[in-house]
C-alpha cells in the first residue's frame, strides 16, 4: 500500500465509528477468505490463517454484542449469537480442512452484516 493510502487508512481506522469499524474488519475477513476461495491463496497455511481470522473476528464480535452490559436489543443480541453458533465451529471445521469452496456462506455472511453496519453508522457531521 502506498504511503499516503496507509497515512488514510489510519486516519478513517481513528475517525470511524464502532459500527463502521465493525463493517471494516468483517469486510477484511471476506476479503480475505474470498482470496482464498478465488484461488489467489493457495497455501494451506495462508488459507488457514485467513480462517483463523475470521474466527477471531467473530469470537470478539460475538461476546461483545452478546454480553450482558451491551446496549443492543435482545433480539439482536440473540440473532449475532445464533449466527456465531454457525460461523465459529464451521470455521474450526475448515482450520483444521481448508476447503475454499466452502467459505462461500462465510464471506456472504460477513458481506452482508458488514452492509447493515455501514448503514447503520451515523452520518458524519
Amino acid at each position: 500500500m502506498h504511503s499516503g493510502a496507509q497515512a488514510y487508512a489510519q486516519t478513517a481506522q481513528k475517525t470511524a465509528g464502532p459500527r463502521e469499524l465493525e463493517a471494516q474488519l468483517l469486510m477484511r475477513a471476506a476479503q480475505k477468505l474470498q482470496a482464498v476461495m478465488s484461488g489467489q491463496i493457495t497455501d494451506s497455511e495462508e488459507m488457514r490463517a485467513a480462517i483463523r481470522y475470521n474466527r477471531k473476528l467473530w469470537t470478539i464480535l460475538s461476546t461483545s454484542a452478546t454480553a450482558a452490559e451491551n446496549p443492543l436489543p435482545p433480539q439482536v443480541k440473540q440473532n449475532i449469537g445464533n449466527i456465531a453458533m454457525f460461523v465459529l465451529p464451521h470455521c474450526v471445521e475448515l482450520e483444521m480442512i481448508p476447503n475454499p469452496q466452502r467459505l462461500g456462506s462465510l464471506i456472504n455472511i460477513n458481506r452482508e452484516l458488514a452492509a447493515g453496519l455501514s448503514s447503520m453508522a451515523p452520518a458524519a457531521a
